[in-house]
């Protein structure tokens, strides 16, 4: 699915219509003044209370995108507080918290293959959705689940438009986080949609192999999941080593090797052999179909 969206002007009074302004004073006691029991968690830019405190550009650019966009696999964005030198956002709570916590903390329930296929096409929903909107941040961290799993994605604070025109990208300094970011941005600077769709790749590689995109554990020859994992995703025999453990077998064969391969196809070196997320999204849907394979997997 793919939406035509309005090029977007980074002025927060186009956003403040449908969005609620808040004081410091409502937020502090919303947070019984940021006290630590309040405290969800760190994001790229600040710290989370059911808010963010940002710089003001990551804090703009949140506002800008979030206050226009609306859907189901994005996080709502309830309003902000502008106030001074005080700037936060407040979002929907998201119950389940973020993708990362369920897939490497150490403890966590282990998300089933169902799950990790129907959280594979929500985030693609939700990219699709984008358009032309470059994400820019795509990782586990930044996809949270509500309270039935379904996963949205948050922190818009380095999205930015695409390119126009015929033009195939535009050149910025390179953000993001390491393991996660397409190489021809990082060697480069140019930034296309097709940066999200190698991002997507790496989300992709942590549903099937529970392992951590950038692991300083597994050394400076392997140190990130697409080195160890690329040479295991060519060969359609090998690359069930790569799945979690933790999944005990309980997954489609055939379900996990299609995704492997999709996931081969994000990663690509050159962005141009990229799928784009229509295509993406047309290969996780059919995951979906019932299987004539007997079914090893379970919710």
């Amino acid at each position: 699915m793919t939406s035509s969206l309005p090029r977007f002007n980074s002025d927060p009074s186009l956003a403040s219509g449908s969005l609620k302004s808040f004081t410091i004073i409502d937020l502090k006691m919303a947070t019984k003044n940021f006290r630590a029991d309040s405290l969800l968690g760190e994001g790229g830019f600040g710290i989370v209370f059911k808010g963010w405190i940002q710089g003001h550009k990551e804090w703009l650019a949140e506002v800008t995108y979030l206050g226009q966009l609306r859907h189901r696999n994005l996080v709502k964005l309830i309003g902000y507080c502008l106030e001074l030198d005080n700037k936060l956002l407040v979002y929907e709570y998201m119950q389940k918290g973020s993708l990362e916590n369920h897939l490497f903390k150490r403890g966590a329930q282990p998300l089933s293959w169902n799950l990790r296929v129907n959280i594979a096409m929500d985030v693609a929903h939700g990219l699709c959705f984008l358009h032309h909107v470059i994400y820019r941040d795509l990782k586990a961290s930044n996809v949270l689940l509500d309270s039935d799993f379904n996963a949205k994605l948050s922190d818009f604070g380095l999205a930015r438009n695409g390119p126009v025109g015929d033009k195939t990208h535009v050149s910025t300094r390179v953000m993001g986080t390491r393991g996660y970011t397409a190489p021809e941005y990082v060697a480069t600077g140019h930034l296309s949609v097709k940066s999200d769709v190698y991002s997507f790749g790496v989300v992709l590689l942590e549903l099937l192999s529970g392992r951590r995109a950038l692991d300083n554990d597994r050394g400076a020859l392997e140190d990130t999941l697409v080195d160890w994992a690329t040479p295991f995703l060519e060969d359609k025999r090998r690359m069930l080593r790569i799945m979690d453990t933790r999944l005990e077998g309980r997954y489609s064969k055939k379900g996990a090797q299609a995704m492997a391969a999709l996931a081969l196809g994000c990663l690509h070196t050159d962005p141009r052999n990229r799928p784009n997320m229509t295509e993406v999204l047309h290969v996780l849907e059919q995951l979906k179909l019932p299987s004539k394979e007997p079914s090893r997997s379970h919710s």
